[in-house]
């Protein structure tokens, strides 16, 4: 057996037919990713539209993983139901069958070199002529990857009708069906596409080496091992993506039993259509295309009940992020704007927490403790889960903002409070410029030019300055003080400015930076200091009384003037 079957052959099949489905998918997503994404997002409307738009976009695609990850993406967004999400996993089913029909139909039914070789060779001329990402580029790629498809599917099917000459079924004992379930199953899992599986279930059956009744049940195992990429892609998710995942696993795994339990209900139907014996690829693709509508049309009557029960199995979880305000009723409005100013206070500490972080800075440098966030949902937050936190933190403060106003204020209540809540944007602010800089500063962390390096450490180190300022700002018992340590700490700040603007013109007279990164250094310094000064500006409002205040106004305006005079006095004396 060992001298007719060649392994190598067989694997090597199998890569180039996932290749060219990889190729396919990334293809039409780009060349109709949008329209693909608008469809699942607005034709979505009802429970048919669902099932036809899942059904539809799964058929073009050729990958019913790529759209139920789209379906976790909206739901995990809040821009679709739950209903509609489990319409568009039920017309995945669907449109993953199309798959089988062109492989049964096309691949065995013609000389697969005379269809597959003209595809790569005009394919591959337009990719070297046709600059990526073009459309015409685009449409090569697709060209390139029908043909790996075909070709592989023929390297298949040239190894396993070797191995079929040797292979005997009968010298091997009987394994229940069952057994070809779990077959399918596992090597859709571990292949991450059910295509794949059933091109290899078809491929053995064109060679006789299973029976029909092996091939239908890996066809079903191969549905089934298909929500193993869905269920990956939740973990570590909001509650709505595990939901969604979950209904994929249970449409499934209850079609994929009612399948298994109907199979001779199933051939009885099939072979109404046509004769297995002679047309068993056309057969199975008709079996495959058929248990797919049999679960759908049972399972729509349900589809919302099944919403309902997978919220009750993962209700939403609203982590608690405030600290202060939650505790105090808006009602007594001097505690509600005392309770207001701590938790803004808190705003800014979170804010610091994700500035070290996105410069890599050891936290326990400025921080003494955990922030709260870590102290309450005790866990450790990436970069993007602690900014969206901190978003439904200034949120929730600017709620109870709003519900303070609705009391009975004087009028130096109501300007204490304007002056929290323009502290609260100022952080914020503050934050958004910091994360438009993340990916310039980890380009200059990771490039290999010393220049770009050496910016990027001054950056951490500014920043590291400002952080430090802050904290120690915070703890000075005393008005006046704090007051001098503001102006000292901006003035730290426009000095730093001013160094780097100095630093940077040296080294482009020098030629020590490439002319491409002079912009982006020029940017990130600008929303770098932006940034710090509005952490200034935020601590003003939150500390300082309103003549000081009024004051700190005074000395930044006359520092502007002195700056502005300054930069008119060389062009007057010209």
């Amino acid at each position: 057996m060992g001298a007719n079957f060649d392994f190598w052959r067989l694997l090597a099949g199998l890569g180039i037919f996932l290749f060219g489905m990889l190729l396919i998918e990334e293809s039409l997503r780009a060349l109709s990713g949008r329209a693909f994404r608008r469809i699942i997002r607005q034709y979505t409307d009802g429970r048919l539209r669902s099932i036809g738009s899942g059904s539809f976009v799964t058929a073009l695609l050729q990958s019913s993983s790529a759209v139920s990850l789209m379906v976790l993406a909206f739901v995990g967004a809040g821009v679709m139901s739950m209903e509609n999400a489990i319409g568009v996993i039920m017309g995945s089913n669907i449109g993953t069958t199309f798959t089988a029909w062109i492989v049964a139909t096309l691949g065995f039914k013609i000389k697969i070199e005379s269809f597959a070789l003209p595809f790569i060779g005009i394919g591959a001329i337009g990719l070297i002529f046709f600059k990526a990402p073009s459309k015409p580029s685009l449409v090569s790629r697709l060209l390139v990857g029908f043909g790996f498809l075909f070709l592989g599917l023929d390297y298949m099917k040239g190894s396993v009708e070797n191995l079929a000459q040797t292979f005997d079924l009968n010298q091997f004992p009987t394994y229940g069906l069952w057994f070809y379930v779990l077959v399918g199953t596992l090597s859709t899992a571990i292949m991450q596409a059910s295509a794949a599986t059933i091109a290899i279930v078809l491929t053995a059956l064109n060679s006789q080496l299973i029976t029909f009744d092996m091939a239908m049940a890996m066809v079903i195992g191969a549905n089934v091992g298909t929500t193993i990429t869905v269920l990956l892609g939740a973990i570590g998710g909001v509650q709505a993506k595990k939901r969604v995942a979950l209904s994929h696993l249970i449409f499934n795994v209850v079609t994929g039993i009612i399948a298994f339990f109907s199979i001779p209900i199933l051939v009885g139907i099939i072979n109404f259509f046509l004769d297995v014996k002679t047309s068993s690829l056309t057969g199975l693709a008709l079996f495959h295309t058929l248990f797919n509508v049999l679960g759908v049309i049972i399972f729509f009557p349900f589809v919302g009940l099944l919403a309902r029960t997978l919220v009750k199995f993962y209700p939403e979880f609203k982590p608690i992020l405030t600290v202060y305000i939650d505790q105090t009723p808006t009602e007594v409005s001097e505690a509600a704007t005392a309770a207001l100013r701590k938790e803004i206070c808190h705003l800014l500490q979170e804010c610091q927490l994700y500035n070290l972080r996105l410069l890599k800075i050891d936290q326990k440098l400025v921080l003494d403790n955990d922030t709260p966030f870590e102290k309450n949902l005790k866990r450790k937050f990436t970069l993007d889960d602690l900014y969206g936190n901190i978003k439904l933190l200034h949120a929730e403060i600017f709620t109870y903002y709003s519900q303070i106003q609705n009391q009975k204020l004087n009028e130096p209540e109501a300007k204490e409070l304007e002056r929290l809540i323009y502290a609260s944007r100022n952080i914020m602010n503050a934050l958004k410029n910091f994360k438009g800089i993340r990916h310039n500063m980890d380009e200059f962390d990771s490039s290999d030019n010393l220049y770009l390096n050496t910016q990027y450490k001054l950056f951490r180190k500014r920043l590291l300055e400002l952080c430090h300022n802050v904290s120690r700002i915070f703890n000075l018992d005393n008005k006046e003080e704090q007051y001098r340590s503001l102006l000292n700490a901006f003035g730290q700040i426009e000095k730093a400015d001013n160094s780097f603007i100095n630093h940077i013109s040296k080294a482009v007279s020098d030629q020590n930076i490439p002319e491409i990164e002079i912009a982006s250094l020029l940017l990130v310094n600008r929303l770098f200091t932006q940034s710090c000064r509005m952490q200034i500006y935020s601590m003003k409002d939150l500390i300082l009384s309103q003549e000081q205040i009024n004051d700190f106004d005074s000395a930044m305006e006359r520092k502007e003037t002195m700056a502005a005079e300054k930069a008119i006095s060389p062009a007057i004396s010209e």
